[in-house]
């Protein structure tokens, strides 16, 4: 009898727990993105459905949050100041580690769509991200520096805020499409799909997508980091070789 009652425990316990009214399935148009010598940016769709186990409950409108982030890698963002007509660098904040790209969707602006203790919890704003790993230094003004940095990539298009850009239709189907620019880091892009309720998070899901050289631009990137110096002399012998050839050939027009 106790030897029943051991083996029925588990089934009753994991019976109590609460089913999953709604769950995320989701795809991507790619999971990998090859970066060649000519590679000027890729587009990547993310579509997927609301997975109901029940009709939906009367609660807040569905929300959904997209993120697409790449790997972290340290940051030095430095201040220049302007003293006796020279601007300088005075002061600079060290980021231990800060997304190489990151991009958030949402169906709504982010603060109705998720709240900030989801927020904190998953690092889902592009802030977030970066405070998550800290700031390896301590100065008054550290969030202005976090704040630079990201005003600087999001000019470059490194850092993306999409509030509207994911389509629900008819609270089941949803799709959004993120621009990855031609200034990728090598690596791997962790991809996030929060389902929200009343900006509580209801289901995650997460893959990712693979963005690595191929070709051409994957062996000169081997050779310059991992044999220096035959790239270094591999460098000097085609400079050479072009500046013979145009010589050659003006030599030849003049002529």
């Amino acid at each position: 009898m106790l030897r029943r009652l051991t083996l029925l425990l588990p089934l009753l316990l994991l019976a109590a727990l609460p089913a999953r009214a709604e769950s995320v399935v989701a795809g991507l148009s790619q999971t990998r993105v090859s970066i060649t010598t000519n590679f000027a940016g890729s587009e990547i769709l993310i579509f997927g459905a609301v997975k109901r186990d029940a009709p939906p409950p009367e609660a807040p409108p569905l929300e959904v949050v997209v993120t697409v982030a790449g790997p972290s890698t340290p940051a030095t963002v430095r201040k220049k100041d302007r003293r006796a007509g020279i601007w300088i660098n005075t002061e600079s904040v060290r980021i231990s580690a800060a997304p190489s790209f990151y991009a958030v969707a949402t169906t709504a602006p982010l603060d109705r769509a998720l709240s900030q203790t989801e927020d904190l919890r998953h690092q889902v704003s592009i802030p977030r991200a970066i405070r998550s790993v800290g700031v390896t230094e301590e100065t008054p003004e550290a969030q202005s520096f976090i704040d630079a940095l990201i005003r600087i990539r999001s000019e470059t298009g490194l850092y993306q805020e999409l509030p509207g850009a994911v389509e629900l239709d008819e609270q089941t189907l949803f799709r959004t499409s993120i621009a990855l620019p031609s200034n990728l880091t090598e690596g791997e892009y962790a991809t996030r799909i929060f389902l929200t309720r009343g900006g509580e998070v209801v289901d995650a899901y997460e893959t990712t997508i693979g963005v690595h050289k191929v070709g051409l631009e994957r062996w000169t990137y081997l050779l310059a980091h991992e044999h220096p110096l035959a790239y270094a002399i591999l460098s000097l012998a085609i400079a050479i070789a072009a500046g013979w050839g145009a010589s050659a050939a003006f030599r030849m027009m003049k002529s």
